[in-house]
């Protein structure tokens, strides 16, 4: 049987196809909360970049095994695509595993969901997505001032750059989505993801990495944060608008909170909460406000 139709076979035959899309999304959601409210245990043992090492390397190891791509059965520009996707999944890994280090999961996840948020009201002219972009600085203000706890301002800045770069991750999904079969782009993303992210890894993480605690660590990491949730949002992208995805993801910032609370006891302040709904408000209106939402980088 042609690599093609193995492939096609392989996609019709998954069990993602028949899940709801919405289902999808929120299931994704739950899923890599709690892997990253997971993945910061394994920081003392390894630091944020060998737990995103442990991630991606163990994720790969799944996915490959799982959809078995074809190099040679790929155009150059499918294999640029899938490059291209998997130095932003490195980089946004790397970027939010290190805020995550220094700030609060809840936290560190409103401000990186300014992402998702710029592809909503990117290119809009409507002045109502003045409000939306008014009241997520509104929310950025409230958890980054006051408190009895002073943020880390490098740990605020790790997560501005995971949100430049989840933008991109939504842009780019959709694209994948479109090019590749099941998840055979993704397993090759992954992979540059991982050689990417490897070497910050072992640096931090050095023989710690090898030990039996850190590698189950790791690998249940890698199935909650990004086995799991990836391949949820790329089944998901393929068959509802990015604007509709901004929409459910705004559930995000919420999910955060709870997992730091219930995984790391990372309660928040009642002005960081109302930080956190002010933000999820603005990432909702924009969305739904959205009629042609930005498909392609």
């Amino acid at each position: 049987m042609p690599v093609a139709d193995r492939d096609t076979a392989a996609r019709n035959a998954g069990p993602l196809t028949r899940a709801p899309s919405a289902g999808l999304v929120v299931g994704a959601i739950a899923s890599v909360q709690f892997g990253s409210a997971l993945a910061a245990k394994l920081f003392a043992r390894v630091g944020p970049d060998g737990a995103v090492s442990l991630r991606l390397v163990s994720a790969s190891v799944v996915l490959l095994a799982v959809w078995r791509p074809r190099l040679r059965a790929r155009a150059r520009g499918e294999l640029v695509l899938a490059g291209a996707f998997g130095l932003v999944l490195a980089g946004m890994n790397l970027s939010f595993y290190n805020a995550l280090d220094r700030i609060p999961l809840g936290i560190a996840v409103s401000i990186e969901f300014l992402g998702p948020l710029a592809v909503a009201v990117g290119g809009s002219r409507r002045r109502i997505d003045l409000l939306w972009v008014a009241l997520a600085a509104v929310g950025i203000l409230a958890l980054t001032h006051g408190g009895a706890h002073r943020l880390s301002g490098l740990g605020v800045a790790f997560a501005l750059v995971a949100a430049c770069l989840w933008g991109a991750y939504i842009l780019l999904n959709a694209r994948l989505g479109r090019e590749f079969e099941g998840g055979t782009g993704l397993a090759l993303s992954m992979c540059v993801a991982s050689a990417a992210a490897l070497p910050a890894g072992v640096i931090e993480g050095g023989a710690n990495l090898l030990e039996p605690r850190s590698l189950a660590l790791g690998a249940a990491v890698g199935m909650l944060s990004s086995a799991i949730p990836y391949s949820f949002e790329l089944e998901a992208l393929r068959r509802i608008a990015v604007n509709v995805f901004g929409v459910l993801m705004s559930l995000e910032p919420a999910m955060a909170a709870l997992a730091g609370l219930l995984v790391l006891g990372q309660g928040l302040t009642a002005r960081a909460l109302v930080g956190i709904a002010l933000i999820v408000l603005a990432s909702t209106g924009a969305s739904l406000q959205a009629r042609n939402p930005p498909v392609a980088v």
